[in-house]
């Protein structure tokens, strides 16, 4: 024992200076060089018209601003965003396809078609439609009878949708909503939040891009009759590309916006305004105030190594370790260079690892509060190594791990700049 301490406490030592810090700091993303100006007071958001209404940045999820945003009303035809979601989760999970022809059935002909007095894409009984032209024409036209066709071809049922739109609500974090049916016409206990749309918008913007894309489209023809977007935002800025309206007489006018300037982009969701212009003018007003006083910034890129900790027992010597997504954050303007980041990785890591596998977690903190927490995985499968080589790695962990007790205490971050 004592020629083993002799002849393998120095390399032990190395080791350790490598492998025990239980926090490290990653690398610095590239400096933006900017002048240096004072600090910029962020006065407070305008007073919109609305019952209810948030200003989500897309990056963070962080509420910028906001109205009673948990305040349970009447979604209208803002729950079309719902019926959409769910109708893009099923075609991803295989269970319906966009080529799949869909029966316009009588119930969805009377209930949302011509005849109604609520929006329509004129969709004729009995005839079949291709399912993404039903997509179109829900979120452009807002058509009643193509969401009402939607979810039965989905679910089998309305009533059947109704089920599945809760269940995903619930999945996502939409603790203020409830959906009996997938155009939002007036029905007892149908109900939902600003908060809770946006989460909804968010969550379509990241997870269905390309269907998204739709509420983007200005106009859309269907049986010769040619209607244009009902959001007219998409006609008085460019940087705007959805989300969706809705009226009724009890839930009054709303409105999900959404805008992208450079990195930035913004959420912005109105309920219960006071006429078409004033929840056009009102979301428009808070995505403004979004751009104009916070700005979004990519720190870390995904699949690039953060840290390559000592890896024992393993076929690599090293551990890479990044973020699965990109890590971008949104902060008031001129707050950027006070962003510190550190990384928490275990002191001991033995191979086997999986990529994908969450090992550590990367803090990104403001002024000593937390901005985020994101997951540290591993960027590539790090398998054993041969039986020698694990084997010499267990005598050096046996003077690893009698040293970890003495470990400092975890390193400051730097800016994250």
């Amino acid at each position: 024992m004592n020629f083993f301490r002799r002849t393998l406490l120095p390399l032990a030592a190395v080791t350790l200076l490598v492998g025990v810090a239980v926090a490290q700091t990653p690398p610095r993303p590239s400096p933006v060089p900017r002048p240096v100006v004072p600090e910029a007071p962020v006065p407070p958001p305008p007073d919109v018209d609305g019952k209810s209404w948030v200003l989500m940045d897309y990056a963070t999820g962080q509420i910028l601003a906001s109205k009673e945003p948990d305040l349970r009303l009447e979604p209208a035809s803002i729950t079309k965003i719902m019926t959409d979601y769910v109708v893009s989760a099923e075609v991803a999970n295989g269970k319906v396809h966009m080529t799949d022809p869909v029966t316009i059935s009588e119930n969805a002909w009377r209930g949302g078609g011509a005849g109604t007095d609520g929006s329509t894409s004129f969709m004729k009984l009995n005839s079949q439609v291709p399912l993404k032209d039903l997509l179109y024409g829900m979120i452009i036209q807002s058509g009643n009878d193509a969401a009402i066709a939607l979810a039965e071809h989905t679910a089998g049922s309305e009533q059947a949708f109704a089920g599945l739109m809760n269940a995903y609500a619930r999945q996502l974090g939409m603790v203020n909503s409830n959906f009996e049916n997938a155009s939002g016409y007036p029905i007892a206990n149908h109900y939902t939040t600003a908060h809770d749309v946006a989460i909804l918008s968010r969550a379509l913007i990241h997870d269905f891009p390309e269907d998204y894309a739709i509420s983007a489209v200005k106009e859309f023809e269907w049986n010769g009759i040619k209607q244009h977007n009902r959001n007219t935002l998409l006609w008085r800025d460019p940087s705007v590309d959805g989300i969706k309206t809705g009226h009724t007489a009890a839930a009054g006018y709303c409105l999900a916006a959404s805008a992208k300037q450079g990195e930035s982009r913004m959420i912005a969701i109105v309920m219960g305004a006071s006429s078409e212009k004033a929840r056009a003018d009102s979301a428009m007003a808070l995505l403004n105030y979004g751009f104009r006083f916070y700005e979004t910034h990519k720190l870390y890129e995904a699949g690039k190594p953060l840290a390559t900790p000592k890896l024992w027992k393993g076929a690599s010597n090293q551990l890479p370790l990044g973020v699965n997504e990109n890590v971008q954050v949104t902060v008031k303007r001129g707050q950027y260079d006070q962003l510190k980041a550190t990384m928490d990785i275990p002191a001991t890591l033995v191979a086997p690892f999986t990529k994908g596998q969450q090992v550590g977690t990367l803090h990104i903190t403001l002024d000593g509060k937390p901005v985020q927490n994101v997951p540290l995985v591993v960027l590539a499968d790090a398998p054993q190594g041969g039986f020698f080589s694990r084997l010499w790695d267990s005598i050096l962990l046996w003077f690893h791990s009698d040293k970890k007790a003495d470990a400092a205490a975890p390193a400051k971050g730097t800016d994250a700049k």
